[in-house]
């Protein structure tokens, strides 16, 4: 039984890469309607449920040869001068190598479902988060003064909702 689920699940898994690879703008037109703006977590809560570190945390970037790269791998999130930043600590991986090469890519933060009475037993709190490398020398050397080395950070361009 554990076999063929394996073997189903890559199977979806290579499905979606052939058909990311082919399509020439998979992540902003992923979705075309928010359906789970509902739940949206943005700003401030966003930040703390992010730091609070329960939930699913993936990261997306680009291979050299144009495949889709997804990690799993905590980040946090930080405020500075009222904008947000992303903090990726990443070991020396394809990754890190990704965006040393193409310092962009999307996170993406799934909160767990909350288990209340009429809330959905799915997960729908969340966000999508792009980000980019900055640009502003002064904001780099504020944000890594008290962070711990090693530690990379991304400025936030776009934040949408799961689904």
């Amino acid at each position: 039984m554990i076999k063929r689920i394996a073997a189903l699940l890559l199977a979806l898994v290579m499905m979606n890469c052939v058909a990311l690879a082919e399509a020439p703008d998979a992540v902003t037109s992923a979705s075309t309607s928010d359906s789970f703006a509902a739940y949206a977590l943005t700003g401030d809560e966003l930040m703390n449920a992010i730091n609070a570190f329960s939930g699913t945390y993936l990261v997306a970037t680009v291979n050299p040869d144009g495949t889709p790269n997804v990690a799993y791998f905590i980040f946090s999130m930080v405020k500075h001068e009222d904008k947000y930043y992303l903090q990726l600590g990443l070991a020396p991986n394809q990754s890190q190598a990704n965006l040393q090469a193409n310092p962009n890519g999307v996170a993406v933060y799934a909160a767990n479902p909350s288990g209340a009475e009429g809330a959905p037993a799915y997960t729908v709190s969340g966000a999508r988060i792009w980000f980019d490398a900055i640009e502003d020398q002064a904001v780099i050397d504020a944000l890594t003064a008290n962070a711990r080395p090693g530690a990379a950070f991304y400025e936030i361009t776009l934040i949408r909702p799961l689904g």
